[in-house]
């Protein structure tokens, strides 16, 4: 019977192509929505996948990067102490009103100070060394490129940061921010920039350590010295993690988009269990035929999932050729998208899920694949 449904999709196509072209478009849509979602939200913790630090150092309480408040620079002395730290730098956040010399309005950007030298921790992996050295210039700073309209500025011309001038001496990528504009200058511009005149310490300290296999076990036994002042540690990835669920579950903004995914699967599965209940319609002669034969509804029910697999299985191939370019042209067009193994799984077990479901709506129209309608 496996045999005849394969056969059946080989010679019928035309008659189950509407529900592989829905499979595939649910598919291709589910997709997407992963991959954007995983490149949106993940931005929130660029700050930390993007740099080498495999501790932090904050306040307590603190949910995300953007919501950091400055801790004592005595910490530091602190964390130095620990013989499993290797180095520790500080980190400076500083919100920011943009004012470029093009006509844009004020624009909100997040500042990162971090230390421009060769070795320095913060956005190590995501800034290339000559742009880092150049920040060393007084007042110089590094935007991605793909906030240049936006912010109305070109390489080499001023702006000004909360009313202190600034000078884009360097254009990046892959730096874009959720809900602002990241600019990355050094330290010391960051505390000029800084018009707050009670922040006297660093929002965070980032530690190197001899074995980064011990982060966790490091931030534990660093966390909660009270002589110190109130502070707080992580290590790199469980910040990370922190940040990601922040946005997604806390903000709203992620509520929206999984409220959005389950509206595409049912959408998905209402019109793809349409088109194989068409499709089974059409062949209900042929079924009774079968069961006129001596072949029992339930192995007529198996044929009918076997299509089904097959439908989602080509919708899914399908979808994942078409989601690859398009998820290339995003790229290109400095689109924040990103799949990993367990979303891309995520998604292929949704789209046969999908199927599945469409399937066994599809098995009602076997109740009409009896032998008496072949007289009529």
């Amino acid at each position: 019977m496996v045999a005849l449904a394969r056969k059946t999709l080989i010679y019928e196509w035309r008659r189950f192509l509407p529900a592989m072209l829905a499979v595939g478009f649910a598919g291709l849509l589910q997709l997407l929505q992963i991959a954007l979602v995983l490149g949106i939200f993940g931005s929130t913790s660029l700050y930390i996948t993007g740099s080498s630090a495999d501790v932090w150092v904050g306040y307590p309480g603190t949910q995300s990067v953007g919501s950091g408040r400055t801790i004592s620079a005595d910490v530091e002395s602190h964390v130095l102490m620990d013989p499993a730290v290797e180095r520790v730098e500080p980190y400076i956040w500083v919100d920011g009103d943009w004012r470029g010399p093009g006509e844009t309005g004020g624009v909100s950007v997040f500042v990162s100070g971090i230390d421009p030298s060769p070795h320095g921790l913060m956005f190590s992996k995501a800034l290339p060394a000559g742009l880092r050295a150049r920040l060393a210039e007084p007042d110089a700073v590094v935007v991605d490129r793909s906030v240049l309209d936006q912010l109305g500025v070109a390489i080499g011309q001023t702006a000004t940061i909360n009313g202190h001038p600034v000078r884009v001496v360097g254009i990046s990528s892959g730096l874009r921010a959720l809900g602002g504009v990241n600019v990355l200058c050094s330290l010391d511009t960051a505390r000029r920039l800084n018009d707050d005149p009670t922040d006297s310490g660093p929002t965070y300290l980032v530690a190197k350590l001899r074995d980064p296999s011990q982060a966790d076990a490091v931030a534990a036994r660093l966390r909660g010295d009270t002589a110190f002042g109130p502070y707080t540690t992580w290590s790199a990835a469980d910040f990370a993690r922190l940040s990601v669920l922040y946005w997604l579950f806390d903000t709203g903004a992620g509520a929206g988009v999984l409220f959005l995914a389950g509206i595409v699967f049912l959408v998905g599965a209402v019109i793809t269990s349409q088109t194989l209940i068409a499709a089974v319609n059409g062949s209900v002669r042929e079924y009774a035929t079968l069961n006129a034969l001596g072949v029992g509804v339930a192995a007529l029910r198996r044929v009918v999932l076997e299509q089904a697999f097959w439908v989602g299985a080509l919708g899914l191939l399908g979808a994942s050729a078409l989601g690859i370019v398009l998820m290339m042209l995003a790229r290109s067009q400095d689109v924040p998208v990103v799949l990993n193994v367990p979303a891309a799984l995520g998604c292929i077990v949704l789209v046969m899920g999908l199927a599945a479901v469409s399937g066994l709506a599809a098995m009602r129209s076997l109740r009409r694949a009896d032998p008496a309608t072949l007289l009529r």
